[in-house]
């Protein structure tokens, strides 16, 4: 069985990063990507995904990412479900984050707002965890990753 999924689209604002009580890391995100065909009114339509990011891909999102930068998310779809505090079921499927990279680079966010075509930076390189739903991670937390700490954009 496969559960792929791989987006590019832009940050609908900063990620938003917690900790779990057991100290793991984890980002939240939103994504817009706009469809590839017109609709009847001639117009592109915009999709909107959630997605999570635990431990250094957490980190690396929260530090490095930001509102209308153009990002590249590779990862699962997962399904979370909970009792809301008032007593209804709740679920939620959102996109949970194997890799996460800018493709642009932090200035070009204004050029893309106005139109004007963003060259893409060579891709950052960010780390790949093992993760959970953000609904279990109070329980178990993904397996540590074991890549460099390197700043993908040291040198700008």
């Amino acid at each position: 069985m496969l559960n792929r999924v791989v987006l590019v689209g832009r940050l609908v604002a900063d990620p938003e990063m917690k900790y779990t009580p057991a100290g793991v890391a984890v980002a939240q995100m939103r994504i817009a990507v706009n469809r590839v065909t017109k609709n009847e009114q001639g117009e592109y339509e915009t999709d909107f995904f959630n997605v999570v990011a635990w431990r250094r891909t957490a980190e690396f999102a929260a530090n490095y990412l930001t509102k209308g930068r153009l990002i590249s998310v590779d990862g699962r779809l997962r399904t979370r479900s909970w009792v809301a505090q008032d007593g209804t079921k709740r679920n939620v499927v959102e996109i949970e984050a194997d890799n996460v990279e800018g493709l642009d680079r932090r200035g070009d966010t204004a050029n893309a707002a106005e139109g004007e075509a963003v060259a893409a930076a060579p891709p950052a390189r960010a780390a790949t965890p093992t993760a959970a739903s953000v609904g279990s991670a109070r329980n178990t937390a993904p397996p540590e990753d074991d890549l460099d700490e390197a700043d993908p954009f040291a040198d700008e």
